[in-house]
């Protein structure tokens, strides 16, 4: 049951959950017949250094709300060039090249064309497709990319079914490309810095993680035009945690999931929906365009799911983008030494059942500072993205790819991490029950090496601090 994709869609009849993206009209049929999985890794791509690029050549598809900024951001690095961008909506495109251009960079462009973007992966001058486009084309366009000779760093989640996970993996694995997913949230400061001391001890052998993802959303998701075709709002038809990712990232490194631990199996629970509903019938009232909404059931406000690891770890991750309720992504550990928590404010414990005092914070956040932080930190913090954490994952990408070094994101956490999707979706679709969860590594997992956050190889890309 662990390695066999088919069996998992016997398990109650699931074959068809999460398998037809009947939220949206405007991608290909994804409820092809699942693929039998290969019952031995094909290649391990756990540790997997590529040759080495002087420059990455890049292109980028979707131009819109996370891709308009990763344009200029990523071009700030130094051995980068844009080759090509591509977005179907001619406006979002032009916009682009116009960003581009004040940075004196004059890609290719591709639009209108619905598959205009398999031109652009078709092209012999790219290493590099950067995907920030629907959760829905992620591991289609991510596919047809590798297989064109292109490595592939994807926005999250990189999957939304567990035949596109396997997808990934085997796709990564034939053509030897990296396939990043691009979980910026493992490169926010807190969650770099905790890293840094459980690798050093500080907390003890961790027992327990938690994280999450709970953003109001509410507003955002019925408001037309806000995400294309209005595909983040179709997507919330669908049960389960559906964007996981962001909470998990982090706190999977921290257990070091696929490098000596793995995800063995998860319970799912959701609470009933007390607002997508009532507003999908409060907009209804005003505007036509949302009387399609009124008779549809929507997800739940709060979907818990908890996981128990192969070597007796557990994980708590939430969902929650339909509450009233501040930010937060949890980011809780706990070992036998200590704990830290991140929301509502970083705290991390004395050993002593106390918190530290600011003066002892400050204190650890020098000792045990990330040696990325060190490095580009503050610039980061200077050029942004979501406080700088979105700038060091494009510079840590940048700078393997140049040295030819391992990714600190592999396909194996791309597909683990994203797998939490469908999963969490067959367990409240059917009482809560308990899942096992797939070893895309195909037991690689007891040997692979744990990530190295110390940069001891690499650390060379330069920056350029310049105005876009």
């Amino acid at each position: 049951m662990k390695n066999n994709r088919r069996d998992f869609l016997k398990l109650s009849g699931l074959g068809a959950v999460g398998m037809t993206h009947n939220w949206s009209t405007k991608t290909t049929d994804m409820a092809q017949a699942p693929m039998s999985v290969a019952p031995k890794q094909i290649f391990n791509m756990s540790g997997y250094a590529a040759p080495k690029l002087d420059v990455v050549r890049i292109g980028f598809i979707g131009l819109g709300n996370r891709g308009s900024g990763a344009i200029t951001r990523v071009n700030r690095i130094d051995g980068v060039q844009t080759i090509a961008i591509c977005d179907i909506r001619p406006e979002k495109a032009q916009a682009g090249a116009k960003a581009l251009k004040k940075m004196n960079i004059e890609p290719v462009v591709y639009t209108e064309k619905e598959e205009a973007w398999k031109e652009m992966c078709q092209r012999d001058d790219i290493d590099l497709i950067y995907i920030c486009t629907p959760w829905y084309l992620h591991t289609p366009m991510a596919v047809y990319a590798m297989k064109q000779g292109k490595h592939v760093a994807i926005e999250v989640p990189a999957a939304t079914t567990l035949d596109e996970c396997w997808q990934l993996v085997e796709t990564s694995e034939k053509t030897k490309k990296h396939c990043m997913m691009l979980e910026n949230c493992c490169y926010d400061f807190f969650e770099l810095l905790t890293l840094n001391m459980a690798r050093q001890g500080y907390f003890g052998e961790l027992l327990h993680v938690e994280g999450a993802y709970i953003h109001d959303l509410l507003s955002a998701n019925f408001k037309q035009n806000q995400y294309y075709d209005n595909w983040r709002l179709k997507a919330n038809l669908r049960n389960g945690n559906l964007y996981p990712t962001h909470g998990l990232g982090p706190i999977c490194q921290l257990l070091n999931i696929n490098r000596g631990d793995q995800m063995d199996y998860l319970v799912s629970m959701q609470s009933n929906d007390f607002s997508m509903h009532n507003m999908a019938v409060e907009l209804s009232e005003k505007d036509p365009y949302y009387k399609t909404f009124v008779d549809k059931t929507f997800r739940g406000n709060m979907n818990t799911t908890t996981i128990k690891t192969n070597k007796g770890k557990t994980i708590m991750v939430q969902h929650d983008v339909s509450s009233p309720r501040p930010y937060s992504r949890i980011h809780l550990l706990s070992g036998t030494n200590g704990v830290a928590m991140k929301y509502p404010e970083p705290r991390i414990s004395d050993h002593h059942h106390e918190w530290v005092k600011p003066e002892q914070m400050a204190e650890l956040e020098k000792k045990y500072a990330p040696p990325i932080v060190a490095k580009i930190g503050e610039l980061a913090k200077q050029i942004g993205g979501h406080g700088g954490m979105d700038f060091m994952m494009d510079w840590r990408l940048i700078d393997c790819l140049r040295n030819g070094l391992p990714l600190d994101q592999d396909v194996y956490d791309a597909a683990a991490w994203s797998s939490i999707v469908p999963l969490s979706e067959m367990s409240v679709n059917n009482r809560s029950k308990s899942i096992d969860i797939p070893d895309f590594t195909r037991g690689s997992w007891k040997s692979n090496a744990p990530l190295d956050n110390t940069l001891s190889q690499g650390g060379t890309t330069g920056v350029k601090v310049v105005k876009s």
